[in-house]
This record gives C-alpha cells, structure tokens and sequence, in this order.
C-alpha cells in the first residue's frame, strides 16, 4: 500500500483538497486498495476544524466527494507511516523539516515536483481563488500518480 500525507498550513484548503482530488482519482481508476491518503497541517491554528468552505463548494462543484475531516497536525512520527509527504509551498516545506528534523528516505516533496512545474500552490485562505488552487491541486495529483505508477510498475 502506497501512503500519502499532503500538508498544507492549516489542514482546511489545500492539503485536504489534495487529499479528496488524489482520493477521487484513485477512487476511479480502480486502485483505491492500493493507496492510503490523508492531510495534515504544520500548525496548530485549525485543528479540529473541518475544509474550509471555499474547499467544500470546490469539491461539490467538481463532483468529488467531500471526506468526512478534521485538521490536524504533523508528527515527527508520521515519517515512519508515509512514503510520500507532500507539502503545497516553500513555507509549509520549511515547517514540515522544522517538525520531522530531516528526511534520509526522500519522502518530503511538493507537489508540484513531482510535474514539469516547481512552483507553490497558492493558498486559498490569502487568495480567495479556490479555482486556481484546485488546478494547480489537480495537475499536481495526475503527475504525482505518473510519478508512482512508473516508479511501481502498471498500477492503472
């Protein structure tokens, strides 16, 4: 079973947006027994919350169903449970290092790494664009899902 934890700062945009996007992906493609995914948050402000309500209107929008969620925040344990740990900018990078300490597997990445593109995904809560978040979030979902299938042989 590959495992996968987004990250995000608050856990309540973009990282449970990648969470539910990667989900519904799987979902369809058949291979949802092959994959365990969930989000987190470097920080503590939102925890307990559920999406955000830009995320939910996003997801309902799209026709991807919204998990049933609460934020909450990174371990330093969790390095052990994921293979892959993905952050949505250069800040939550930073943080996600700041709470694991390092990463001698090369679990840590942004999303947009694993595409042609290394850019952030901008956050949501700052920008009001949900629209946007969710492209760069679906672009980055797709690569992300190339990048295992190649790595692991023909998954779908």
């Amino acid at each position: 079973m590959i495992k996968i934890l987004f990250v995000c700062h608050g856990n309540i945009c973009r990282s449970p947006m990648a969470q539910f996007v990667l989900q519904d992906m799987v979902n369809k493609a058949g291979i949802s027994d092959k994959f365990y995914i969930d989000s987190a948050a470097t920080s503590t402000e939102e925890i307990g919350n559920p999406p955000h309500r830009g995320t939910v209107k996003k997801m309902r929008e799209m026709n991807i169903p919204v998990l049933p969620h609460r934020a909450v925040q990174l371990k330093k344990s969790d390095y052990e449970k994921y293979d892959y740990i993905i952050g949505m900018d250069e800040w939550n990078l930073r943080n996600i290092m700041r709470i694991l300490g390092s990463d001698p597997e090369g679990k840590v990445s942004l999303l947009l790494e694993h595409t042609d593109r290394k850019d952030d995904i901008a956050d949501p809560w700052y920008t009001g664009n949900f629209d946007v978040t969710y492209d760069d979030i679906e672009y980055g979902c797709k690569g992300l899902l190339r990048e295992i299938n190649d790595k692991n042989g023909e998954l779908f």
